[in-house]
C-alpha cells in the first residue's frame, strides 16, 4: 500500500508534522461529536494492513459512540476494545504497544480523569517510541493539562472543499488542525484537505489575508512517510 503524502502550501510553513510520528500523540476535538479527530488520525496512520488496537473508556462511548469504521472506508482489521475506566483504558494501551503484530494504538479517554497524568502518558510515550508503533489518544471534553504527548493537536471540522463536477455536493473532507506542542515539528495552524484516492493531504498555512488562502500558493514539497 502507499504512503501518506503530505502536500504543503504557502511558503514560511516549511515546519510541517511528519505524516507518520511512532510516538504519544494527543488530539482535542474542539466539540465531543466532532468526527474530525478520527478521520484526521486515520488518514496519518501508516499504510500496513497491520490490526489497529482500539480502546474506548465508557462515556467516549456514550457521548461520542463508536466509530463506524465501515463509513470511513479503513480497510486494515481494528480490534475494538471497551472499558469503563480511564486507567484501564491507558493499561490496555500499554499492552498494546507491547504487541509487535500490531500497526497502531488508539485510545479514547473522556474529560480529565486522575489516572490520565504525566507519568502514565509518559509511559505511553516511551512504549510507543520503543516499538516504533504510533499511538494516538484522543481526548473528548479535556483539557490541554501536564502530560509528555510529543504532538499536541486541537481539531475541528469545517465546510468541505467545493464539489468538482457538482456545486450542491460535498466535496473533500476538510480540518482546522491546530499544532499547539511537539518537540519534532514547528507549531502552527493550517487547513487540510484529504484526498482518499490519492491518500494525500494538502495543508494550507492558516493567514489572515483571506484572499491569499483562497489562492492556490506555491507548490510545496511531498513528503513519505
Amino acid at each position: 500500500m502507499g504512503s501518506l503524502r503530505v502536500q504543503k502550501r504557502l511558503a514560511g510553513q516549511s515546519h510541517t508534522p511528519d505524516p507518520v510520528a511512532h510516538t504519544l500523540s494527543e488530539v482535542f476535538p474542539e466539540t465531543v461529536s466532532d468526527a474530525a479527530a478520527v478521520g484526521f488520525i486515520l488518514a496519518r496512520l501508516p499504510r500496513t494492513d497491520a490490526p489497529v488496537l482500539w480502546v474506548q473508556d465508557r462515556l467516549s462511548r456514550k457521548e461520542a459512540a463508536r466509530p463506524y469504521l465501515v463509513g470511513i472506508g479503513t480497510a486494515r482489521p481494528v480490534i475494538m476494545v471497551h472499558l469503563s475506566r480511564a486507567a484501564d483504558v491507558l493499561w490496555a494501551m500499554e499492552d498494546g504497544l507491547r504487541c509487535k503484530a500490531l500497526g497502531a494504538v488508539i485510545g479514547e479517554v473522556w474529560g480529565d480523569p486522575p489516572a490520565l497524568d504525566f507519568t502514565a502518558t509518559k509511559r505511553l510515550a516511551m512504549r510507543s517510541e520503543a516499538a516504533g508503533l504510533p499511538c494516538w489518544l484522543i481526548r473528548r471534553a479535556a483539557s490541554a493539562n501536564l502530560s509528555a504527548a510529543r504532538e499536541r493537536w486541537r481539531i475541528s471540522s469545517v465546510p468541505s472543499a467545493l464539489h468538482p463536477h457538482d456545486a450542491q455536493a460535498p466535496g473533500r473532507p476538510r480540518w482546522s488542525l491546530t499544532l499547539f506542542r511537539s518537540r519534532r515539528a514547528k507549531p502552527g495552524q493550517w487547513v487540510a484537505t484529504y484526498d482518499r484516492s490519492a491518500d494525500c493531504f494538502d495543508l494550507t498555512a492558516s493567514v489572515r489575508d483571506g484572499s491569499l488562502a483562497a489562492g492556490h500558493g506555491a507548490a510545496g514539497q511531498r513528503a513519505a512517510g
